[in-house]
């Protein structure tokens, strides 16, 4: 981490812009197999793009960093 600086917290992004498939994962038990389920549909199938996604990051100050 970056000194003076915030780390992107996993699904920010997904909660920020109410995504249905993040709010249906919110409403499953954590661990169940319908969580698990909709969790696999978030991982491969997601129904945003990176390019909305990095607009996002960039209308929220966000900087991609990369490590050497």
């Amino acid at each position: 981490m970056i000194e003076g600086y915030a780390e992107y917290k996993r699904r920010e992004y997904c909660k920020d812009v109410k995504c249905p498939i993040q709010l249906k994962l919110e409403s499953r038990k954590e661990g169940s197999e319908e969580y698990e389920k909709t969790r696999k549909r978030c991982k491969h199938a997601c129904i945003h793009t990176t390019y909305e996604f990095h607009h996002w990051l960039i209308e929220k100050g966000y900087l991609i960093v990369k490590g050497g």
